[in-house]
């Protein structure tokens, strides 16, 4: 079964942590064991499992991406002017794998689920499959 998160940007760029809305997705379901997958179905948005203890890692990674991936960058040649968040989403990517056991994300002790909008401010996506094992 897929569930269907809605998302809402506030920023061009930022990580928001879902963790916890895949965390309720797996306890609706009633998963114990099994894998989850995180799927963002946009070519400006993607998902990342990073730190979620300290809120200056998500805000250091979108300031080095920007950074590193410039949005005015003049050799750009698509033409609705957001070539560099497609950049940005294809090095991310589109989804991420959990393992779930006990019925918890088996993630590490600083690590969260992250979507990760480099177009917004917008409205997203974001399905999440249970996968039973």
């Amino acid at each position: 079964m897929i569930t269907e998160l809605t998302i809402t940007t506030r920023e061009g760029c930022e990580l928001l942590d879902i963790t916890g809305e895949v965390e309720k997705v797996v306890r609706e379901m009633g998963l114990q064991s099994g894998l989850v997958v995180v799927y963002s179905p946009h070519t400006t948005a993607g998902i990342t499992i990073n730190e979620n203890a300290d809120p200056s890692v998500a805000e250091d990674i979108i300031m080095k991406l920007s950074r590193v991936i410039d949005r005015e960058d003049p050799a750009y040649r698509h033409g609705e002017g957001n070539s560099d968040s497609h950049i940005k989403t294809s090095l991310v990517g589109p989804s991420q794998t959990v393992i779930v056991e006990g019925g918890k994300l088996l993630l590490g002790t600083w690590q969260g689920i992250f979507f990760v909008e480099s177009d917004g401010p917008r409205s997203r996506t974001v399905f999440v499959k249970v996968v039973h094992g």
